[in-house]
């Protein structure tokens, strides 16, 4: 018996020793992996979904540092509900269609999506990476999940990915070198609603303010509006008002302007008419433009100016011409419209909608010698009228 149990003792011994080399060197490999950092996951919109939209065809754009400087064979990006424990692929996430997209620090060649929720990209041979070496790859039309995995009717959810960096070209657990994980959330979009109605802006006064260099008819003073000086045979009295117009009509506007001439009881000033004509001193003369004018020296020009772009609003033709005037006066119940501005282009194309805008309307007066004397007055109505 003495002889038996000497010959058993180091065939005991020699397992015990296997054994310990066993389970120490197992993980020795993975033990050396480092962790990733400055890890991002941003999610891109594409031309069809926002980039957190759930269950949307989007662009996954992993950002990070790599923790060592070795040789990076793949990259493998694994989709989880969770950030620990068992990885289980968010609902509704689809990584079969992905392709690789723009990338920065190390360029790969190519990607395998075979495992649903665990693409993973590499070239033919390892690429030389530095230790803290900056890169980001962009993981293209990845679906995202459809939240339905989080509480809530709202889709806002949650989910996780694990990087892992590999010396092969293919992922093996033995041959990891660095890990991280990113976190990333779909939510709904947010939808905004509000109404346009269709708009007319038009405002007449002594003047019109302006606020953002927009009309603003709350700024209108007083239509009651007294000429610069007597009327005289030997100088040209003067007066203005103002109009600020803006409309988001499909044929934009046209403004009119009606009323009798200047009268003291049965007396009067002539209307010029419809033909532009120039201020002469000594003869009966009541008219109006719409420019900035020298003869005499009254008026501004629209603005701003019409552009073609924003700017549609133009004076229309007799009423466009410099220290030229015009008016056709009522008479009786006939009413004589002068249409003296709309909003078009200076070279008479088609009226359209058009930005806010500014008119100064120029009146000027001459009379003869012979006029009676008296107070003059007149009261004038301007119409706006837009076409939806």
């Amino acid at each position: 018996m003495t002889v038996s149990g000497r010959r058993l003792f180091p065939f005991v011994t020699t397992i015990l020793f296997l054994a310990i080399i066993v389970v120490t060197a197992l993980p020795a490999r993975n033990a050396s992996a480092l962790t990733l950092t400055s890890k991002s996951l941003t999610l891109q919109s594409t031309a069809s979904y926002g980039g957190s939209q759930p269950s949307g065809v989007v662009n996954h754009l992993f950002s990070f540092s790599l923790a060592s400087g070795t040789s990076v064979g793949s990259i493998q990006f694994v989709y989880c509900i969770a950030p620990d424990g068992t990885c289980v692929t968010p609902t509704g996430l689809s990584t079969s269609g992905a392709t690789l997209g723009t990338q920065s620090g190390l360029t790969f060649t190519s990607i395998n999506v075979a495992t649903a929720g665990a693409p993973y990209i590499y070239s033919a041979s390892a690429l030389s990476a530095s230790a803290n070496e900056a890169v980001s790859f962009q993981l293209k039309t990845i679906t995202n999940p459809n939240g339905s995995d989080c509480s809530g009717t709202l889709n806002n959810c949650t989910f996780y990915v694990k990087i892992t960096t590999y010396s092969t070209t293919s992922p093996n657990g033995a041959d990891i070198i660095d890990t991280g994980e990113v976190a990333a959330s779909v939510n709904p979009q947010i939808t905004l609603t509000g109404t346009m109605p269709e708009s007319l802006i038009f405002c007449v006064g002594g003047t019109v303010g302006t606020t953002n260099n927009v009309p603003n008819c709350a700024l209108t003073t007083s239509g009651s509006i007294t000429f610069n000086q007597d009327f005289s045979p030997n100088a040209t009295a003067t007066a203005t008002s103002q109009m600020g117009a803006s409309t988001n009509a499909l044929t934009g506007y046209t403004i009119t302007v009606d009323g009798p001439t200047l009268t003291s009881g049965g007396n009067s000033i002539t209307a010029i008419g419809s033909t532009a004509t120039a201020s002469g001193f000594g003869v009966s003369q009541f008219g109006l433009n719409l420019m900035a004018n020298t003869t005499p020296s009254v008026g501004t020009a629209v603005n701003p100016t019409n552009d073609g772009t924003n700017y549609f609003g133009y004076p229309l033709a007799p009423f466009k011409t410099v220290n030229s005037y015009a008016f056709t006066a009522d008479v009786g119940a006939t009413i004589n419209l002068n249409t003296i501005a709309n909003s078009a282009n200076n070279t008479g194309g088609a009226a359209q909608p058009t930005d806010g805008q500014v008119y100064t309307v120029s009146y000027i007066v001459n009379v003869p010698g012979k006029q009676v004397a008296g107070t003059y007055t007149t009261t004038l109505t301007y119409i706006c009228t837009a076409t939806f």
